[in-house]
C-alpha cells in the first residue's frame, strides 16, 4: 500500500480539524470514527472483509503503513471474526494524537503550543495546506450535490463522518439541514462503511449486546441519542 493515498483515518481527521480553534470537532465519537475507518481502509487494501456484523482477516499481509498493521495484526492474532462493535467499542489509547502526530510529520498540520488558563499546558493543530482538507470536502459536496453514488472510498468517509456526527460541523444550522440528510443517506452506497457506521453509533448508544440485522447491507442508520455517548480514551 502505497503513501500516495491519504489513509479514510487521516481524511476523517482532516474533515474534522477545525480551522478556527485548531481543536477537532466531536473528540469522543471521533476515537471511535478513528478506529472504525481503520476498518474499511483494511478492507479496501484487502486484507479484512466483512462476515456478517463481524469482521475476518482474509489477508494478514502487512499494507506498510505501522497504524493500519498494528491493527490488522491485533484482528489476526484474534484468530476468528470479531464483531465490528466490540473492536470499535474496546479501548484505543491515543489512536486521535497517533493520528494527529503522524499528519504533523506528513507536513499537513502543526502544532501550536498554548495554554489554558495561563496554566496548563495545550496543544492545537492547524492545517499547513488547505487544499487537501478543500479537496477531500469538495469529494463530499460533490456526491451531496450531484446524487450521483460515489466511489467506494468516499461513501466510507460519509458514512463515518454521519457516524462521528461531523454532520453538524461540516453543514451547519437550517441551510445545512437537506445536506446532512444526504450525507447520511450516503451510507447505503459502500456495505462496508454501513456496517462500520452502524458499529460507531452503536457503541455511543451503548448498544452491541444482540449483533444488528443487515448491518452490512448499508442500511441508514439513525442518529446517536443524547446523553449516551461512549467516553472514548484520548
Amino acid at each position: 500500500m502505497g503513501r500516495s493515498r491519504r489513509t479514510l483515518p487521516e481524511e476523517l481527521l482532516l474533515l474534522a480539524l477545525d480551522p478556527a480553534t485548531g481543536t477537532t470537532a466531536q473528540p469522543q465519537s471521533l476515537d471511535l470514527g478513528l478506529a472504525g475507518a481503520q476498518l474499511v481502509e483494511l478492507a479496501l487494501a484487502g486484507r479484512i472483509a466483512p462476515d456478517g456484523d463481524r469482521i475476518a482477516v482474509v489477508m494478514p499481509r502487512p499494507t506498510g503503513d505501522p497504524t493500519l498493521d498494528s491493527a490488522l495484526e491485533l484482528l489476526r492474532r484474534r484468530g476468528s471474526p470479531v464483531r465490528a462493535v466490540h473492536w470499535i467499542g474496546g479501548p484505543r489509547l491515543g489512536l486521535r494524537q497517533t493520528y494527529l502526530s503522524h499528519l504533523e510529520r506528513c507536513g499537513m498540520v502543526h502544532a501550536v503550543e498554548g495554554q489554558m488558563c495561563g496554566v496548563l499546558p495545550t496543544t492545537r493543530y492547524q492545517a499547513t495546506d488547505t487544499a487537501i482538507s478543500r479537496e477531500i470536502r469538495a469529494r463530499l459536496d460533490s456526491a451531496i450535490r450531484t446524487g450521483v453514488p460515489p466511489d467506494p472510498r468516499t461513501a466510507a468517509l460519509a458514512a463515518l463522518a454521519h457516524a462521528v456526527g461531523l454532520g453538524k460541523h461540516l453543514y451547519p444550522g437550517n441551510e445545512g439541514r437537506s445536506s446532512r440528510s444526504r450525507l447520511r443517506d450516503l451510507i447505503r452506497h459502500d456495505p462496508m462503511g454501513g456496517l462500520v457506521a452502524h458499529a460507531v453509533m452503536d457503541v455511543q448508544n451503548g448498544v452491541g449486546a444482540q449483533p444488528r440485522r443487515n448491518a452490512a447491507a448499508g442500511g441508514v442508520p439513525s442518529q446517536p441519542r443524547r446523553g449516551t455517548m461512549a467516553r472514548a480514551a484520548m
